[in-house]
């Protein structure tokens, strides 16, 4: 079979073009492509067009055209993405990491050029702007203006290497959120490529260095997030090695009934996709319930994609899709778009006959207002009883329901049981009494503190935002306000939110009620929350309350949010907007008044809610492909901070000794060009025990640096002041700070010191409590290797690489667990780190570990894919043997492996 054979030609508004048919396929008699997922068709024309006998084979073709619904075994395929999309919270390790390969390839006598993007990259500057200041005007000049002071260090990296390497682009700070303004603007859809003397097009395809990526799945992209270290080597030339994945059919039939918002849909989705388990797999929406949806809608649950757990939820290019991109100025796109999709069976009509590996419907009619919380996405809780769940989370109501048993006891950020009690007496909840300013305001159990229309998830959609704005529009005409232990923000995903806000004449609304704008970025949704008032901080950790945040975002992990903060929900931008005015959570707004007016009378959701017609009429009006136009054409020129950094031309990065933010990382020391060979690992030591569902946040936080741990005490002994430590996500370019970081949530639990919660372990043998880094920093002085335990999806969360670069650099040689999150356990592997695999049903607790004993792990000297390896663990007489699963899925995650890991895999192949 020869490539050359499939590429056909194709005039489009008077342009011939050149594309890969993947129909002739089926033409040709060698597989039945009609039947096949969109989503496998994407792969399908991908594996066509790299197809060149090496890297690319005949048979890598063969695998994935002639998918099955599923595998006894896996099928490993080469993906080529068409780019890299990043943020700069993992965007600033990466380029780190590349100025470091930049100066190990100079110190081996090599051309530092070598090392340099070779497919393009853009990165968006939006997960470092804190809420420092809220609720005036000149709140976003406030917080951009911190922003800079505190991350210039950072941000000089950036523009470096914006300069330096090739393919590469920023979009500047205070421009949007990346996976907003990847779908308003970066977006292909259908890729243009200039070779020799034709054009050649094919489905736009990306990795992101963030979970989320996955939103652009809503208009036809194939993407998702990866570890940072995967996304480095696919920058560098390496494919993306995959398994071929089940791919779950969701058909989606009839339609939202009015009052019910793409939100409320996706948290519905999200609780019934985890229930089904679709980890590593393929979601793909179709059905007439899809055709009911725009681009917008669909983009809001193709977001959260990493919630339900799968590595995407596709949908296919449709009228829809073409729709969106004329909106959003992109006309000549839509054109080449359609035309190419439907010539080569990418385009779906409703008519296709297809294949899935399973199927799940689901009743738009059915979807009722909702919200998710306190501590998971997929906690959905039905509008109408909020009151009732947040009572029994409290313990409050001894006749609660059976339904909210689940949520009956203090939930953790991974949504475990906490080893936290409450003092509440059954009788009530506690209610105190704060001067704030001089007014005295009331603060207790449920009372909500922040308040935030935040996040990629629902900011790129116009209908939620506009029908926030005339929620708040009819409130404040019924003399309605916020209460003032409310801190409320509005952080849109890209400008021209703001634009058709204004146009539309909603914004005076929004700010009567709080809700100016404070930033264009994550904020809120990532844990840039920024502090809370003093008096109130003072109160909720003086009397232990357990108050709440309302945010219309996709992570409401406790301790991500804020500290302080145990409760969090996840709510439309209508509801955020409702529940700020209420000031409560714990409050039952469809029976219940929000608030009282003037007057005394009482007002209820339903005076207040818009209606859906009138929502349509002014997303119709008021947003125009104009204003994408007009916003987009500068998005790299950023703003006067940004064009204010000088920056000098160089090919190699200049590092600064002192600095606290950007250091030369260690990886790449005592580096050789020739391979030693993988040893057992033996005489380990476990460094943590811990439970289900711990996530890269508990692994690697993100959020607030606190003082007495190591990380901040690293930070005050090189005199920075705590109100300058900034967060863990901001100082990623530093391995100092965030190997001291490294298991240092707050909140993690670990088995060796239960039942104390946080950055804590047992030293053996000596028996020893002290912190995670100190012990390991001990360890690693003895030269004992260090092993993990732990429990059931192992790394969920957040795509985020510093949770297997800081196990590496702790001395972690091996995690042992019940099951991992995808990218995690490639981030693992990505770094050298070996992840095993408890039989289904062995576990650490089972056979009987309690993690004082000493491990040794053989079998990795010849290493190979799902090898049973054999563990034994010797604790005094006592001695515990037990097979684990290598969790190496491929034949590259061995040779990343015995590299130790993917950089100096790609390294070595470069210099040779």
């Amino acid at each position: 079979m020869k490539r050359s054979e499939f590429l056909k030609t194709i005039d489009i508004q008077g342009k011939t073009f050149q594309y890969y048919d993947i129909t002739q396929l089926e033409s040709q008699g060698i597989a039945n492509i009609s039947r096949l997922p969109f989503s496998i068709r994407v792969l399908v024309e991908n594996l066509l067009r790299k197809m060149d006998d090496d890297v690319v084979k005949e048979l890598d073709l063969l695998n994935i055209c002639n998918w099955q619904p599923t595998y006894e075994d896996p099928v490993e395929i080469p993906h080529h993405p068409a780019r890299v999309l990043m943020q700069d919270f993992t965007g600033v390790p990466a380029v780190v990491d590349l100025a470091a390969m930049r100066d190990a390839v100079k110190v081996a006598g090599g051309d530092p050029s070598a090392i340099n993007p070779l497919i393009p990259v853009e990165l968006i500057v939006d997960h470092s702007v804190q809420l420092d200041y809220h609720g005036t005007q000149n709140a976003l000049t406030q917080n951009v203006a911190k922003e800079y002071q505190r991350n210039i260090e950072r941000y000089e990296l950036l523009k470096w290497a914006q300069k330096s390497f090739d393919n590469f682009k920023v979009v500047p700070p205070n421009s949007g959120i990346c996976h907003q303004v990847n779908l308003e603007y970066l977006a292909r859809v259908m890729v243009q490529a200039k070779e020799k003397e034709s054009t050649l097009l094919y489905p736009d395809s990306l990795v992101g260095t963030d979970s989320h990526t996955t939103m652009i799945n809503g208009i036809g992209v194939m993407g998702w997030g990866v570890g940072g270290i995967e996304a480095e080597a696919v920058m560098l030339g390496q494919p993306y090695v995959m398994s071929i994945p089940e791919v779950i059919g969701v058909k989606l039939v009839n339609a939202l009934k009015p009052g019910v918002s793409a939100t409320d849909l996706v948290l519905t989705i999200t609780q019934k996709l985890r229930e089904l388990n679709v980890v590593e797999k393929f979601v793909e929406f179709f059905g007439p319930g899809m055709k009911a949806l725009g681009a917008t809608d669909r983009a809001t649950i193709a977001n959260m994609g990493p919630e339900y757990g799968a590595t995407m939820g596709f949908f296919p290019v449709d009228e829809k899709t073409i729709e969106y991109l004329r909106m959003t100025n992109r006309e000549e796109q839509a054109d080449i778009t359609e035309a190419c999709a439907r010539a080569n069976g990418l385009f779906y009509t409703g008519d296709e006959n297809i294949e899935y590996s399973n199927v799940v419907e689901v009743d738009l009619s059915t979807v009722v207002p909702c919200l998710a919380g306190p501590a998971r996405p997929q906690d959905r809780i039905v509008l109408d009883e909020i009151e009732d769940a947040f009572n029994a989370l409290l313990n409050c109501d001894h006749e609660r329901d059976t339904h909210m048993d689940h949520i009956s006891q203090f939930l953790d950020e991974s949504g475990c049981v906490s080893s936290r009690e409450t003092s509440c007496e059954p009788t009530g909840k506690r209610l105190v009494t704060v001067n704030m300013n001089g007014r005295e305001v009331k603060l207790g159990d449920g009372s909500i503190v922040i308040a935030a229309i935040t996040s990629c998830t629902n900011t790129s959609n116009p209908a939620g935002l506009i029908g926030a704005g005339l929620l708040a529009r009819n409130a404040v005409k019924m003399g309605l306000t916020t209460p003032a232990h409310v801190k409320t923000s509005l952080a849109p995903g890209s400008k021209v939110v703001l634009d058709y806000l204004e146009s539309a004449g909603l914004m005076p609304y929004f700010e009567a009620l709080g809700f100016h704008v404070a930033g264009f970025g994550c904020t809120t949704c990532i844990g840039n929350s920024g502090p809370l008032a003093p008096a109130i901080e003072h109160a909720i950790q003086d009397n232990d309350l357990t108050v709440a945040s309302v945010l219309s975002g996709n992570r409401n992990f406790e301790a991500r949010i804020h500290q302080s903060i145990k409760g969090n929900f996840l709510a439309s931008p209508m509801l955020v907007v409702a529940f700020a005015m209420a000031g409560r959570i714990d409050v039952n707004l469809v029976n219940r008044p929000i608030a009282m007016d003037p007057n005394g009378n009482p007002v209820y959701l339903e005076d207040i809610w818009p209606k859906q017609n009138e929502i349509d009429a002014l997303v119709e009006k008021h947003v125009k492909s104009e204003q994408f136009a007009a916003r987009y054409a500068t998005i790299f020129e950023g703003d006067t901070f940004w064009q204010e950094l000088k920056i000098a031309d160089s090919l190699t990065f200049d590092w600064k000794p002192d600095s606290t933010y950007i250091k030369n990382p260690p990886y790449f020391e005592g580096f050789s060009p020739e391979l030693s060979p993988s040893r057992d690992i033996e005489g380990a030591k476990a460094l943590l025990v811990v439970g289900d569902s711990v996530t890269t946040d508990h692994i690697s936080p993100a959020g607030a640096i606190p003082e007495k741990y190591p990380a901040g005490k690293y930070l005050i002994e090189r005199n920075v002041a705590k109100e300058d430590f900034n967060s863990y996500g901001s100082r990623r370019g530093n391995h100092e700070v965030m190997m001291r970081g490294t298991f240092g949530n707050i909140r993690i639990k670990n088995n060796l010191v239960t039942p104390e919660e946080g950055s804590f372990t047992r030293k053996f043998p000596e028996d020893e409590k002290m912190f995670v880094f100190d012990a390991a920093a001990r360890y690693g002085q003895e030269k004992t290797p260090l092993v993990v335990l732990g429990g059931k999806e192992y790394g969920t969360g957040s795509s985020r690489d510093w949770a297997a670069k800081g196990s590496n650099l702790l001395g972690v040689k091996a995690v042992i667990a019940r099951s991992y999150e995808r990218i995690h356990r490639s981030n693992l592997v990505g770094m050298g780190v070996l992840p095993l695999q408890f039989k289904a049903s062995d576990s650490w607790e089972t056979l009987g570990l309690d993690g004082s004993e000493t491990f040794s792990i053989q079998g990795i000297k010849d290493i190979a894919p799902q090898k049973m390896l054999a563990v034994t663990a010797v604790k005094g007489e006592k001695k515990i043997t037990f097979e684990v699963l290598a969790r190496l899925n491929t034949d590259i995650d061995v040779k990343y492996f015995h590299n130790g890991g993917i950089l100096p895999y790609v390294l070595r192949k470069l210099i040779k």
